[in-house]
């Protein structure tokens, strides 16, 4: 059982999702979870089933029927990580950064449930073709953290939505997740970062510890607030008081009419001096009366960056720097297919909407392991040793944190106090996991 052979660090995490399940598909995800870490290849349902080496012990059945049929939540699995994540990974009190964005798992087959040819940013493809794909869309809704041996932050998936064309759309799916977030954490801020797609009257109404930040269109109309908008309605006057004061146009002409200022700027390791423009003003196609934060950053041989924040209090330095990250799908040091979550290749609807979000869930759990028990500088200068290519390499990579445990796993499976002499198959798979940090 994988009890038996878990390290102290990792059970203690595992511990945390007891809530979640019952017995029986508690012990199933314990397994998944290790075998879907330690599997050096293909990560599909079988993969991890056998990873864990329970091939021959349980029937491969019992894995595919923890995501098909088992009774278990993906939202109390997430909400259940954001504890984890808020409690350990950031200050206390301090506010909440939540990006919200979208990626596409390659799927093939006809009966795959949720497959639609979609547009997928993130793949690389030559200039002469499109970037259209056919698989399963996933708005995920991820937490952005600053981790002490990392020079950029990170963004860590917590909470996923299977998006189908006919049915809710992404902006409703995201606006579900950030209510479920903003009622689980009443007692922080919650600032939420989004791209264009996202900004419109869908999140408009948003809980009240909840701002939203995002690129503004270059074709978006502004209004001045108008100075009755802030006053009590005078009791002479009948109809509504007026709201949007004089036009200001689109941000082009905003900036060529506020003042701007020079700010000193910290984006991926490098300062630089760039010039803002902010003013207060309407958004009145999207959010009606309520007023916004309008910033324009502009820097000499670059084009100018757009935010609309809906933030009146504090200032946007850190949902801007959250903004330039790109989201979770192009988070710097997290991929949606790292750990295998586009692998799988199960079809039915449940074991489609619950497989992909598990496996990104593994990934932020590996994240928070390495930060409380495997972080060393020992990590970087091993990978610099094996690929001397590496020449600027100063941090570790998901990757290497991936890396460091498998090895603890694999190490605590074989450990010396076990009854019973290593088989050669078992030495193999010992050997395979400490060559793959070459690969």
């Amino acid at each position: 059982m994988a009890e038996q052979f878990l390290p102290r660090s990792l059970d203690r995490l595992l511990d945390a999702f007891r809530p979640c399940f019952t017995t029986r598909p508690l012990a199933t995800f314990v397994l998944l979870t290790v075998g879907l870490i330690t599997a050096p290849a293909r990560q599909t349902v079988c993969g991890m089933f056998t990873a864990a080496r329970m091939r021959g012990v349980w029937h491969h059945g019992r894995a595919h029927r923890f995501f098909a049929t088992a009774r278990w939540s993906r939202d109390h699995l997430g909400l259940t990580m954001l504890g984890l994540v808020v409690g350990w990974l950031t200050p206390a009190g301090a506010p909440l950064i939540v990006a919200i964005d979208d990626t596409l798992f390659r799927r093939t087959g006809r009966h795959v449930h949720g497959a639609f040819w979609a547009y997928d940013g993130y793949r690389q493809v030559t200039i002469d073709q499109l970037k259209l794909f056919r698989g399963t869309t996933f708005v995920v809704a991820a937490m952005v953290v600053e981790l002490p041996f990392l020079d950029r932050p990170i963004a860590l998936p917590l909470l996923f939505r299977l998006w189908r064309p006919g049915g809710p759309t992404k902006p409703a799916l995201a606006r579900d997740m950030i209510r479920l977030i903003a009622h689980a954490r009443r007692d922080r801020r919650i600032h939420v970062v989004a791209d264009g797609a996202y900004l419109c009257t869908t999140l408009r109404r948003l809980p009240a510890n909840v701002t939203l930040t995002g690129p503004l269109p270059r074709h978006a109309a502004l209004w001045g607030t108008h100075p009755e908008s802030a006053q009590a309605r005078p009791v002479h006057r009948c109809g509504q008081p007026r709201v949007r004061g004089q036009r200001i146009g689109t941000s082009d002409q905003l900036a060529a009419t506020t003042p701007g200022s020079p700010v000193m700027v910290t984006r991926y390791g490098r300062t630089t001096t760039v010039t803002v423009h902010e003013r207060r003003c309407l958004w009145y196609g999207v959010f009606r009366s309520q007023p916004i934060r309008v910033l324009i950053l502009r820097e000499p041989r670059k084009p100018d960056l757009a935010l609309v924040i809906t933030d009146q209090r504090h200032p946007p330095r850190t949902s801007s720097s959250a903004t330039r990250s790109g989201g979770p799908s192009r988070s710097p040091s997290l991929t949606p297919n790292t750990t295998g979550a586009g692998e799988a290749r199960n079809r039915t609807q449940q074991a489609v909407e619950r497989t992909a979000p598990f496996a990104m869930l593994v990934q932020t759990l590996v994240v928070v392991w390495y930060h409380l028990a495997g972080h060393s500088p020992k990590v970087v200068a091993e990978r610099r040793g094996r690929a001397h290519w590496y020449t600027t390499k100063t941090h570790p990579s998901y990757q290497d944190m991936l890396t460091k445990l498998r090895r603890v796993l694999i190490a605590a499976q074989y450990r010396a106090d076990l009854p019973g002499e290593a088989t050669p198959e078992q030495i193999h798979t010992i050997r395979l996991a400490w060559a793959n940090t070459a690969a």
